[in-house]
């Protein structure tokens, strides 16, 4: 980092990403720091900065090996798993002379949760720290770091008498195509096989999938559409309505019924009589929808959102992207595993073409997509703007 960079960085002040430090006071506080650094999306605290104003304070060649060697210790010894840090000096001119800052900088972990030694976890709020005690966000980051799948957990409540046998012999014959084979497997058997059923109940991947009513155990787990007159999500009126409930393959056909029944069919040179052309890409359309459906967090009880307004539509998905992924390198087609066992299933019963490349067919088809990454309010938002008479006639 060059001293005009500092500057810079200095001049944002504090934020979920950077923090001053004046000097190395509390190896506790520098520790819970590094913790809330590695559970997020990594930072940097910046030693020999007043955190209060932001004056560059700086350290002495004595206090920079000092807190040199102690963050290394820090890192190792009161961080549990051990972490790695990476430290740089970088000198500036102040107004008081030539000033030393340690940047030390904390990459997003990979096993996550850390922990300090009395076993808390510190996740940052902002430019602050805070405590986490909730469950749910301590199972999200078992599922980031890759050591817990969500969909591969037992349903409380949920047993085989929850299952639709339908709907599992039709999977089997998209994978078997041996009706006769099918007949003669146990059926239980055949449930723990497939990881439907594990410990006599089901598990989340099964309850979506195979379930006669996934929502009697998960009622937040479905979609809600509206379709609302104008451009604002506050509007009280609205075209349609809907709560889209079932298994995932029946919510993601009323999904895609609900887009072609209220956006627009256009004539594109077909014949007369012919059903128009659906004004947004229905390829687009199936990609996007499928992607929120299957690589959605469930650790989050909150349903999927179908949103259609007169100048764009919305895809709204709970949870932000896994593991470090970002708008930019989905779009080349990186990807995470956070459902397996849903990936494995929807591969076999849905048109699932492959991890990874559904974003990039997506906006090849529907060039004007907008990824929006929300971070903060922890959820994953598509944006496709609508060039119709409908969005002309109400600007």
């Amino acid at each position: 980092m060059t001293a005009i960079e500092l500057f810079d960085v200095i001049g944002a002040g504090e934020t979920s990403k950077v923090q001053f430090k004046r000097e190395l006071d509390s190896r506790d506080k520098i520790a819970a720091e590094m913790i809330a650094f590695s559970n997020t999306k990594g930072g940097m605290i910046l030693f020999g900065v007043e955190d209060k104003t932001g004056e560059i304070t700086g350290l002495d060649y004595e206090a920079l090996q000092k807190a040199g060697n102690a963050v290394a210790t820090i890192a190792s010894d009161l961080v549990k798993p051990l972490i790695y840090i990476t430290t740089e000096v970088v000198q500036v001119d102040a107004a008081t002379g030539k000033k030393n800052v340690l940047i030390v900088c904390v990459d997003e972990g990979l096993s996550k949760p850390y922990k300090d030694l009395n076993g808390t976890i510190w996740i940052k709020q902002g430019a602050d720290k805070r405590k986490m005690t909730d469950n749910a966000e301590i199972l999200r980051l078992f599922q980031q770091s890759g050591r817990l799948y969500i969909d591969e957990m037992e349903v409380a409540g949920t047993s085989v008498n929850d299952i639709d046998k339908e709907k599992v012999a039709y999977y089997v014959k998209k994978v078997q195509k041996d009706v006769e084979e099918f007949e003669k497997i146990d059926q239980l058997h055949l449930y723990t096989n497939l990881n439907i059923l594990k410990n006599s109940r089901l598990t989340l991947g099964g309850l979506l999938f195979f379930s006669k009513n996934p929502q009697r155990y998960k009622p937040t787990f479905c979609i809600k559409a509206v379709s609302f007159f104008g451009n604002s999500i506050g509007g009280s009126d609205y075209r349609d309505s809907i709560d889209i409930n079932g298994a995932i393959p029946q919510l993601f056909e009323e999904g895609m019924r609900f887009f072609k029944t209220n956006l627009l069919h256009q004539q594109k040179g077909q014949n007369f009589n012919s059903i128009g052309i659906l004004e947004i890409s229905e390829i687009a359309l199936e990609e996007l929808l499928q992607n929120a459906l299957i690589h959605r967090d469930y650790t989050k009880n909150a349903p999927i959102r179908l949103m259609i307004f007169d100048n764009r539509i919305e895809i709204v998905s709970p949870g932000c992207l896994p593991n470090s992924l970002t708008v930019e390198n989905i779009k080349f087609g990186n990807a995470a595993v956070r459902n397996n066992l849903l990936i494995s299933y929807c591969s076999k019963l849905m048109s699932y073409r492959g991890f990874g490349s559904g974003i990039i067919r997506a906006i090849n088809n529907q060039p004007n997509i907008e990824l929006i990454n929300d971070v903060e309010g922890e959820q994953f938002i598509v944006k496709i703007p609508r060039e119709t008479s409908t969005t002309k006639s109400s600007a």
